[in-house]
């Protein structure tokens, strides 16, 4: 299967960039220097295309938190339908770049993915709102993985969303390779622990439907899959579930291992399970074991290796 290129939107301050309302920029190291190695930026800032210029006037958003207007602190000046235009032009031109991803950043009027400031007529501000180039782009694309660079501080966090990025591009390249029943059975396989670990529950409705292929339109049956792998992936993993997971594949590999063998591995998981080690430990010995013993279902999980290693996400969740 030929992969794209990881292709991901990015507010264009975070890149370092000085668009910000006061002539500034907000770089981020981990996306920039870290991140930046695996993908391909599509840098974005609706405000200044919208030819706000730099420095401006700080807006806000104001009114309805459904329907809220771009409004400048000062002057009163409301910049909506100009971003608007400019969303609308800009989404057209990102659903042509097929991307698996989008990092906003936080608190914007216009990229703020959630609990941005919206103000009421009497001045006063509820946390309740979403910016308004974030919102068109979460409705029109409710698939792709988004995320705030605030919240990528937190390291479950960065994992899901990078992890969500990964995955949901192998399954854009699933869909554009044509989806046949045999290569969905195939997806599916390959990713059965990695949904065990974001969401049991989910993950059986999946298991259901695949092995109901025959009785579905392929187009169909991977519009609906897509739906539900993603929503999945969007739980977060826990300790208790990669637990789970964890003596799943123990149980398919302790016959092929001797009673030493077994001991290790209980007592690797048993550390995480306690706080006492990363998920990156456990995982290492298990794949280890796997490598020696050869088994390829186990070996072609993506749960084992679902991001580069470099990244080192998991060696702090």
């Amino acid at each position: 299967m030929t992969t794209a290129p990881l292709r991901l939107g990015i507010s264009r301050c975070l890149l370092g960039e000085e668009v910000r309302f006061d002539g500034g920029h907000k770089r981020d190291n981990f996306l920039t220097e870290v991140f930046g190695r695996y993908v391909e930026w599509v840098p974005v800032c609706p405000e200044v295309e919208a030819g706000l210029g730099t420095p401006r006037e700080a807006m806000r958003l104001v009114g309805d938190p459904r329907h809220p207007r771009l409004v400048t602190i000062k002057s009163g000046t409301d910049h909506t339908k100009a971003v608007e235009r400019v969303t609308a032009h800009r989404i057209q031109e990102l659903e042509e770049l097929d991307l698996s991803g989008y990092v906003f950043k936080k608190d914007s009027p216009s990229c703020g993915m959630e609990r941005v400031r919206i103000y009421n007529e009497h001045g006063m501000p509820g946390r309740n709102g979403v910016g308004l180039f974030a919102r068109a782009f979460i409705e029109q694309f409710p698939l792709i993985p988004v995320e705030e660079e605030g919240r990528l501080c937190d390291p479950a966090l960065r994992e899901n969303f990078i992890e969500r990025v990964f995955c949901y591009r192998r399954w854009r390249d699933l869909v554009q390779s044509g989806v046949t029943r045999q290569a969905l059975v195939r997806f599916h396989t390959i990713h059965k622990y990695l949904l065990l670990a974001h969401h049991p529950q989910l993950y059986q409705v999946l298991g259901r439907l695949v092995g109901q292929v025959h009785q579905h339109r392929p187009k169909e049956l991977a519009q609906r899959y897509g739906e539900l792998f993603m929503k999945a992936l969007a739980v977060k993993a826990t300790v208790r579930k990669h637990v789970n997971v964890l003596q799943h594949i123990l149980g398919y590999l302790k016959d092929r291992l001797r009673a030493q063998e077994k001991a290790e591995l209980l007592g690797v998981i048993g550390d995480y399970h306690r706080g006492l080690t990363p998920l990156v430990v456990p995982l290492t010995l298990i794949k280890h074991y796997v490598r020696i013993i050869d088994v390829s279902y186990i070996h072609d999980q993506v749960y084992l290796n679902p991001h580069p290693k470099e990244l080192m996400l998991r060696n702090h969740v």
